[in-house]
């Protein structure tokens, strides 16, 4: 008995310390990311319905300088408060390739909504590719004025958040995040800074950035934005890059990422809510040691959060930086099983 009694405390004590950790990094990750609020001042536009979904265009104010566009989906038949996805694209990408999966999560039952990251789709003059976010990364480097290496979006996400909850069709007790590659990172920071929402789908972007440093396998994802790096690396008088300057590139744009805000530390904060984590087998942007070990740091942590069901590790065999529709099913399904439309 006495045993048991130290083996609950010794457990006890372990929660409570990771529960601390938890709320830290979520404080900490907050106060990097935040911006003065603003109205949001939303503008709204009905555009054609097809095929029996209805869609809108939006902004709103995210700050004092930046707007986000987005489009809003529906199902014609749609009644009342509806649980609600949203989708995130990936580097150089726009809300225009999330519409597919936005307008299958509406025929699900779903209200789906997919935005322009920063420097991005309706957020450039030229209104596709990365080259403004490589450039914008660079002025970075320079000025350290923005953190538009993933943060800001992250940032905007929870803008987003506030706006949903206005809207009469969205139940803001159901609202869940699903991003691919870049999207996919920002999916699973989102949901570690704010806990409303309810339900995340990271695709193709968990990862150890940490690992990837001590393993000399960070070339992959410093590629999505090569041009952003070269630039740097061009202001610093580098030649050969090395994991030395690739830290000091990471310290500078998005400090903390392999380290407090790592994918290991981050997905621990999501749990108990339910996670599920798709990623590739042959991945160079995400390598899969990295992944599993995020992996293995969530599941302990849903594991003392006694919700071991929420948590989920979808890997796709054979597979590089891509999404198999058999994994896109996936998500909807946990979508459908966790939300309830």
């Amino acid at each position: 008995m006495k045993r048991l009694i130290r083996l609950l405390a010794v457990a006890l004590c372990v929660g409570s310390t990771a529960f601390a950790a938890a709320a830290d990094a979520r404080a900490d990750f907050w106060k990097l990311i935040q911006r003065p609020r603003v109205r949001l001042a939303p503008q709204v536009e009905e555009l054609p319905t097809t095929n029996g979904i209805i869609q809108f265009h939006f902004s709103f104010a995210s700050d004092a300088e930046q707007r986000v566009p987005g489009i809003l989906m529906k199902a014609e038949s749609s009644r009342g408060r509806r649980p609600t996805v949203i989708a995130l694209h990936g580097t150089g990408g726009s809300k225009q390739n999330m519409l597919l999966l936005c307008r299958r999560l509406a025929t699900n039952g779903f209200v789906a909504v997919a935005i322009d990251g920063r420097y991005h789709g309706e957020r450039t003059k030229r209104g596709s590719g990365a080259e403004e976010y490589n450039d914008a990364i660079a002025r970075t480097w320079r000025n350290g004025r923005e953190h538009p290496f993933y943060y800001d979006t992250v940032w905007d996400v929870t803008r987003l958040v506030d706006y949903l909850k206005t809207l009469k069709d969205v139940d803001a007790r159901r609202i869940g995040l699903i991003g691919i590659s870049k999207g996919g990172i920002e999916t699973y920071l989102a949901a570690a800074v704010d806990k409303r929402i309810a339900v995340a789908v990271p695709v193709i972007g968990v990862q150890s950035f940490r690992w990837a440093l001590q393993n000399d396998q960070w070339q992959g994802r410093i590629k999505t934005v090569q041009n952003a790096f070269d630039a740097v690396a061009a202001d610093a008088g580098v030649t050969n890059a090395s994991r030395e300057f690739v830290q000091k590139f990471y310290d500078r744009l998005v400090p903390g990422i392999y380290g407090e805000f790592d994918g290991p530390a981050m997905l621990r904060v999501i749990a108990p809510r339910p996670l599920l984590v798709i990623n590739s087998d042959s991945d160079p942007n995400t390598p899969l040691p990295g992944v599993n070990e995020a992996a293995a740091a969530a599941e302990q942590a849903y594991q003392q959060a006694g919700a071991e069901n929420r948590f989920r590790l979808r890997i796709q065999e054979k597979t590089s930086h891509q999404v198999r529709p058999e994994s896109e099913r996936a998500a909807i399904e946990w979508f459908v099983r966790w939300l309830k439309p």
